[in-house]
This record gives structure tokens, C-alpha cells and sequence, in this order.
């Protein structure tokens, strides 16, 4: 008989007092049909209301449960690397904390991981969201496959499930702009995604707006990536030859007496608008790497742990 896998659970926890005993209780139906060993690691990522409490009724109700509450809001993807690292399972599963991954799916992503890949995203077959908040999520995505270099990044979803030693990988990483998923690409590129059954929700609502969306992605291309820095160097050779272009023609259409009259205040006024335009744009792009490296130097950590259930496991 094959024996099966020991699981860890990591949720990061987000003014979710209401859906958390609600999802403990069917994880502490499901994880025993399919793990022979198990825990749910919950991360409250400091929302102000009782979710830490809940945190802690749960722990002390299920020995399996071990909770982590961070000394502030870090944000999603810090709260689930806290988690990550604190996982004693050789399988990883991350899922959001409003009841919309059901937990009757994670056999269905431990079982595509059993066919040989390292990462299996669940995404759903059709967002529950509003048009813009669509909106954003796609270009999210889409920045996220340019930043992977894998096509699987337009289906990355919260609900996730990778091998452990992944994370030796990105274990010494340090700076507070996390994304999980360009960690895992450190280790490895065997990915894939499949379609599962996402519940609509039905407690609280999303924390994700359309603007933290778009903040999100764009601290994604300065953050691990220097795809802004290549755009910013082909823009400026091609303002470069456009004004070499008008440069010309104006020269040209002086020796050979064409009829153009050179547009005076306008005309310069307009060329260099447009180039100090692309300067300051480009100095911009550049500005926000050193603020990143700047943030590295100063070695902020991508979370502090202020409390936990177990007091036994490290930070």
C-alpha cells in the first residue's frame, strides 16, 4: 500500500474571524483521507479585529492547528512565506481564508502533483469578481508570466500546492516585497495549473482592490525584475531616432529649399516636452530599483513574528 504524503496547510489570515472556524473544521474532516500527517498553519497578518482569537480557540480545540500572528499588516504574500518557513510537512498547501477553495480540491492538486511536477495552481474557471477587478487580475497575470518567464503565470492562483524543498531556494531571501510565486521559479520551473471548483463568497469581502492590484503588479516588474529598465532603454533609443528623423528633415529642407517653415516656440517647446518627458520617465524606473536596493540594504525583514501558538518554532 503507498503511503501517503504528510501535508502542511499555510492560510494567511486577513480580518477573517468569522470563516476560519468554519475552515479548520472541514480541513479537519478532509486532511486525514488524504495525509498521513498533517497541520494547518494559520498567519494572521494584523487586521484589528478577533481573528487572532479565533486563531487561538482553534489551536487550542485542534492540536494540528499552529498559529502565527505577525507584529503588523505585511501584507499576503509575507504572511504565507512566514508560514512556508515554519511548514514541517514535505508537501505545502496554500489557500486563501474565505471559504472560496474548497478543501475538498486540495486532493485534486495533490494528486496532479503525484504526476510528477513540483508546483499545481488551481485556478477557477471563471473569476468571481467584478470587471475591473477581472481586469486587473489579468494584468496582473500577465505582468506575473513576464516576470516567471512561464506560461502557467496566467493561471497562478492563491490555491497552490508545491513540494517543501522548494523553499531552500529562496531560504536566506530578505526584503519586504514578497511574491511567492517568482520564489518557487528559483527552484524550479515544473508547473502547471488545472481548472477546480471555486464557492462563491459568502463571508466578508475581497481585501483586494483594483488599485492594490495594480500596485501589486508593478512592485512585481521593479521587484524581481528588470523588464521596466530594458522598456525604458528602448524608449529612449527610439525618442533618440525620432529626433534624429526631425533633426534631418529640417536640415534637409533647408539645403534644398523646401517649402517648410520650421514652427518656432511650439514646435521646440513640444520636442522638448516630449524628450524631458522620457527622461524624467526613465529616471523614475531607475529610481524605483535603487529604492528597492536601498530597502535591501537596510535588510527590513519580510516579517516579524509577534505571537504564536507554539512556542517552540522559530521565527
Amino acid at each position: 500500500m503507498q503511503m501517503m504524503p504528510s501535508i502542511s496547510v499555510v492560510i494567511p489570515v486577513y480580518r477573517s474571524e468569522n470563516s476560519i472556524p468554519l475552515l479548520v473544521k472541514e480541513l479537519a474532516a478532509e486532511l486525514p483521507r488524504i495525509a498521513d500527517r498533517f497541520e494547518v498553519i494559520l498567519v494572521e497578518d494584523d487586521g484589528g479585529d478577533s481573528s487572532w482569537r479565533a486563531i487561538e480557540q482553534m489551536s487550542a480545540e485542534y492540536e494540528f492547528v499552529r498559529g502565527f500572528k505577525l507584529m503588523r499588516n505585511f501584507g499576503q504574500h509575507n504572511a504565507l512565506l512566514c508560514g512556508i518557513r515554519a511548514a514541517t510537512c514535505e508537501l505545502i498547501v496554500t489557500m486563501d481564508d474565505d471559504l472560496q477553495h474548497p478543501t475538498s480540491q486540495v486532493k485534486v492538486l495533490v494528486d496532479k502533483l503525484g504526476d510528477g511536477y513540483d508546483v499545481v495552481y488551481g485556478t477557477p474557471a471563471n473569476l468571481r469578481h467584478g470587471p475591473l477587478r477581472n481586469i486587473a487580475a489579468q494584468t496582473t497575470k500577465v505582468v506575473l508570466q513576464g516576470v516567471m518567464g512561464a506560461e502557467t503565470a496566467r493561471n497562478v492562483s492563491a490555491f497552490r500546492v508545491f513540494r517543501a524543498n522548494l523553499r531552500d531556494a529562496f531560504a536566506h531571501f530578505r526584503g519586504p516585497l514578497v511574491n511567492i510565486d517568482v520564489l518557487l521559479t528559483w527552484a524550479t520551473s515544473s508547473f502547471v495549473a488545472i481548472h477546480v471548483q471555486h464557492a462563491p463568497r459568502t463571508i466578508g469581502k475581497s481585501n483586494y482592490t483594483f488599485g492594490k492590484l495594480v500596485t501589486h503588479a508593478f512592485n512585481m516588474m521593479t521587484g524581481f525584475s528588470t523588464l521596466p529598465l530594458r522598456l525604458a532603454s528602448a524608449l529612449g533609443l527610439v525618442m533618440t531616432a525620432f529626433g534624429s528623423v526631425i533633426l534631418a528633415y529640417i536640415v534637409l529642407s533647408q539645403l534644398f529649399a523646401f517649402r517648410f517653415e520650421v514652427p518656432g516656440f511650439t514646435f521646440t517647446a513640444s520636442l522638448v516636452s516630449i524628450f524631458a518627458g522620457v527622461q524624467m520617465f526613465t529616471l523614475g524606473i531607475i529610481g524605483e530599483y535603487l529604492a528597492r536596493m536601498y530597502l535591501r540594504i537596510m535588510d527590513r525583514p519580510a516579517y516579524v513574528v509577534r505571537q504564536m501558538t507554539d512556542e517552540a518554532v522559530e521565527d
